[in-house]
């Protein structure tokens, strides 16, 4: 196994490491496969799919780079444990049945006897190495639970510009702070009152009409 493993596997969404360059993601699996290392067989399926994913993993070249049968034989067990993941948890889609298609039989019997095993989370074996139904979901869904949060963030911060940039259109900096203490409750001074009713409430108002709203729609 290369000495910089534990660097790229963070790339795979295995976090272990912090940079993002030049990864060779086939490469990378085809060195977990040879580590022979259960905890990061245990992450196989989250860098499989991280690899799909971002369009940079390729069947037949990670299989180049697996040089002896036992190997190449680890890496087929490995893709077939973790589409029967897939399949179980419900996230198979398209890639996943062309790389089911890539197996061989033998291999696709493999895939069928881990889905099952999987419904009643009984243990499995790759290589005669025994591995956990459930400890292999809880690490996949922690996976999944981290792309989520991080797409949540994105949006969140998508719709936080989309409402800075909407505002400074219609507000100027100091009107926009005036909008957002009123929005949040806080205590206004006389002065900031009287200038909130004056000038902000009454552009607030002409925003909250209906028959505006619409009418901006349809004239944009």
């Amino acid at each position: 196994m290369k000495n910089n493993l534990t660097e790229n596997l963070n790339q795979l969404g295995f976090p272990v490491m912090k940079k993002e360059e030049k990864l060779d993601v086939n490469a990378v699996l085809a060195d977990v496969v040879k580590s022979k290392d259960m905890r990061l067989w245990d992450g196989f399926p989250v860098m499989l799919a991280s690899g799909v994913k971002k369009g940079f993993f390729d069947f037949q070249k990670t299989v180049k780079y697996l040089k002896n049968k036992s190997d190449k034989n680890i890496f087929y067990e490995l893709t077939a444990l973790s589409l029967a993941l897939y399949r179980n948890l419900n996230l198979d889609n398209n890639q996943s049945k062309e790389l089911y298609n890539s197996l061989n039989l033998s291999d696709k019997n493999k895939y069928n006897a881990y889905l099952e095993k999987m419904k009643n989370n009984e243990d499995l074996f790759v290589a005669k190495r025994k591995i956990s139904s459930r400890r292999l979901k809880d690490t996949f869904r922690n996976y999944a639970f981290k792309e989520k949060a991080k797409l949540k963030e994105l949006l969140e911060l998508k719709d936080e510009y989309n409402l800075e940039f909407a505002l400074s259109q219609v507000f100027s900096p100091k009107q926009k702070d005036l909008f957002y203490k009123k929005l949040k409750n806080e205590k206004l001074t006389k002065t900031e009152k009287e200038y909130f009713s004056r000038t902000v409430k009454k552009k607030l108002m002409a925003l909250a009409n209906n028959e505006l709203h619409s009418l901006a729609q349809k004239s944009l």
